[in-house]
């Protein structure tokens, strides 16, 4: 056997994207976006949480099924699929928020005891929670329904933060950029698990995604730029695809066999 045949044999490609820096700007665009888009159809339009709900969490299916069913890394639909899991965070958190009346502490809470106990199931099922490992329809349904939670988690942490604290939206985004600034930091400095600095930033750049969302579409004299929920949204996914096009999104990979929960 050559060294070309054992290589393709001992490194299994992965279903998601390397996490670069390219990836975090990509995910904080999306995420933004989510917010912008969600509102759009639910408040712009008049849709209501609950049915906008439903539309997009149709979108979510649809899209999620596309790439568990893919048998390769395809950015465009990966990324599709994350959109589809912020936009469908921001009306179902929303609706639980507002709707049901849960306010934003009680829906942080609860969506995090969710986001926790899915993790949780992953790692007693399959011994890891690495994004390192995404490489069978078990794995993938996990990794899932955890970012589908946390981009749900995360808008009611930023509208929480920025409406509840009398931070604001600049002050609520400033929060968790910082706290996105130590993560990196910890990540190049110090030996705490790479996974779970990565859950950590996942889960924060969702709440900074909405709050800039906020920032944008909100009144000026709500302390937002008013620029148009439709409007930024166009904007925003006119920069999701050129940052898609123009960067590098490859998949990622790791050795063959088991690796040790990092």
């Amino acid at each position: 056997m050559n060294n070309n045949v054992r290589s393709a044999q001992s490194t299994i490609l992965n279903k998601v994207p390397q996490v670069t820096f390219a990836f975090w700007v990509i995910k904080i665009c999306a995420t933004t976006l989510g917010e912008t888009g969600g509102d759009a159809l639910s408040m712009t339009l008049n849709l209501g949480y609950a049915i906008s709900t439903a539309i997009f969490f149709g979108l979510f299916v649809v899209t999620v099924a596309g790439q568990v069913s893919a048998r390769s890394y395809h950015p465009f639909l990966y990324w599709a699929v994350i959109i589809a899991t912020t936009t469908v965070g921001t009306t179902m958190s929303d609706y639980l928020t507002r709707t049901a009346g849960l306010g934003y502490l009680r829906t942080s809470l609860l969506l995090f005891a969710i986001v926790i106990g899915v993790l949780a199931a992953w790692y007693f099922t399959l011994g890891s929670v690495s994004v390192n490992r995404i490489t069978d329809r078990k794995a993938e349904t996990f990794y899932w329904t955890a970012i589908l939670f946390s981009n749900t988690l995360g808008t009611a942490l930023g509208d929480c933060l920025a409406d509840t604290s009398g931070l604001g939206y600049v002050g609520g985004a400033a929060v968790f950029a910082g706290a996105l600034a130590l993560i990196a930091a910890a990540y190049l400095f110090t030996q705490i698990s790479h996974t779970a600095l990565f859950w950590m930033a996942f889960i924060l750049t969702r709440p900074l995604g909405a709050t800039v969302g906020d920032l944008l579409t909100k009144p000026h004299a709500d302390g937002g730029l008013n620029l148009g929920r439709i409007t930024s949204s166009l904007i925003i996914a006119a920069l999701v695809i050129g940052a898609i096009l123009f960067t590098s999104q490859k998949a990622g990979s790791h050795p063959g066999g088991r690796e040790k929960i990092s």
